[in-house]
């Protein structure tokens, strides 16, 4: 097997090993996209792209199946994986068509557990800030009000608490979503698994 997992993509039985396939997918789009080599162990990277160039998550729940009907969030509670869901298709949409998160539970469920505070820091943060500006929770907001929110956090001064807890949150959603097929795709992703670079978000009237 090649350092970076090319053979197993072609050895692996898409049918059998669909989640270990697209986790290796993932790895190897990543280490494109953040340039790479064969020491994947980096400083300063963002949990997301330690867990897309690690696969840990793949060797912890090989058998999951994301596309599940009977799906449940491994980490995150019922309300938190709503404010998430509805976060990632305010930020990328498409994001909830790609299983953003319910990729970002699975990453949660093995990460550490100062990683998994901070995350769930986060998302408090946005849900406070939406319970402030409109009475509810960030999942239940309108898409004027979300829109307005989102906009309000990502111009914020970088030291508030919501411009941080929108800019964690945020690479969360990019990191999954890009590494997907869809966002592959949506970067110049064939069937050769070519990329010809990585221009950020695509959806101009969005907050990446």
């Amino acid at each position: 097997m090649s350092e970076n997992g090319d053979s197993l993509l072609v050895e692996l039985d898409p049918q059998k090993n669909s989640l270990r396939r697209d986790l290796l997918s993932r790895r190897e789009m990543s280490r494109r996209l953040l340039g790479v080599t064969a020491a994947w162990s980096l400083g300063g990277l963002h949990p997301v792209w330690d867990h897309l160039l690690s696969g840990k998550a793949l060797l912890s729940h090989p058998d999951i199946d994301l596309a599940g009907e009977n799906w449940q969030p491994l980490f995150l509670k019922s309300e938190q994986y709503a404010a998430l869901k509805a976060f990632s298709e305010a930020v990328i949409p498409g994001s909830t068509d790609a299983r953003v998160s319910r990729f970002i539970d699975l990453l949660l469920s093995v990460d550490t557990s100062a990683q998994q505070q901070k995350f769930l820091a986060s998302i408090s943060a946005i849900q406070d800030d939406a319970k402030r500006r409109f009475g509810s929770t960030f999942q239940k907001l309108a898409a004027s009000q979300c829109d307005s929110l989102l906009t309000a956090a990502s111009t914020a001064p970088d030291s508030s608490p919501t411009r941080k807890a929108f800019e964690d949150l945020k690479e969360w959603v990019a990191g999954s979503y890009y590494s997907s097929e869809a966002g592959m795709r949506e970067l110049g992703w064939t069937e050769n698994r070519f990329f010809p670079g990585f221009p950020g978000c695509t959806h101009p009237d969005e907050h990446l």
